[in-house]
């Protein structure tokens, strides 16, 4: 796909607990085509001590206001500058990025959407995409407590929400793997982004169930094109860079011990 330099305009940028922003911009053009999984590269601009652009994944499209979303935990003085934008500024991003999940093999299928911590940011633009093409989306999503689930109601809005938090705070309580939904019903397809144990765990459980399963790596990169192979990953047919061949790879093709 082709790639796009954008300088676009910030419509908003809110806070929306767990120190996350979600920022919601505005592009002078109309949007180029971007799919579920895809990731966009932002230039931190007045920030000297951040001189490489920063790997976001893409939370959402807003079709009618031309509006891209991104979903930002605030963990170092890159992210952090981008809590201080305001309506009107400006953000250049390199997007779309990446290759994004594969939506036509869930076609007539029972699918699941997993998603920990500010991983739960692909899983909303995929759910809604899943579900202009006919398939209802099912999210389970997990937070250590209730107050760091993201966009529970956006969620809610989508498909059918599922929850579990490490206090049980809301919904079931542990981890992912441990909601009864994946003991008393059978998926056909599962798509997963959070942390790497998690997404193992998840991984595991669907390898084991015979279910096709892709995950949405979070490698730290740097270019976003293939160029500084910092992000590489070994898979069945070697390295391979994230940020051009991932970041969605299907679990046989990675070498986890699951």
């Amino acid at each position: 796909m082709k790639k796009h330099i954008i300088d676009f305009e910030v419509s908003s940028n809110e806070e929306v607990g767990n120190n996350a922003i979600l920022m919601k911009l505005h592009c002078p053009t109309p949007l180029p085509e971007i799919k579920p999984g895809q990731f966009v590269e932002v230039r931190i601009d007045n920030e000297p001590n951040v001189f490489l652009r920063r790997p976001i994944s893409i939370n959402y499209i807003d079709k009618k206001a031309n509006e891209m979303w991104l979903l930002v935990q605030k963990v170092g003085k890159g992210t952090n500058k981008l809590g201080t934008l305001q309506k009107g500024d400006t953000l250049n991003c390199v997007v779309p990025l990446g290759n994004g999940f594969d939506t036509k093999a869930a076609q007539g299928k029972k699918v699941l959407l997993v998603g920990g911590g500010v991983g739960v940011a692909p899983m909303l633009m995929l759910g809604s995409t899943l579900k202009e093409e006919g398939t209802e989306p099912t999210f389970l999503l997990g937070a250590r407590t209730k107050n760091m689930l993201l966009e529970k109601e956006l969620f809610e809005q989508t498909g059918r929400l599922l929850v579990t938090t490490e206090d049980g705070s809301l919904g079931e309580k542990g981890f992912v793997t441990n909601h009864s939904v994946l003991s008393n019903e059978k998926f056909d397809k599962i798509y997963v982004c959070g942390p790497t144990p998690m997404m193992k765990a998840v991984a595991g459980y669907a390898k084991k169930a015979g279910i096709d399963c892709e995950v949405s790596l979070e490698n730290k990169m740097a270019c976003g094109l293939g160029a500084c192979l910092c992000c590489v990953t070994e898979t069945q047919e070697g390295h391979k860079c994230v940020c051009t061949d991932g970041p969605v790879f299907n679990i046989n093709e990675l070498t986890w011990q699951i």
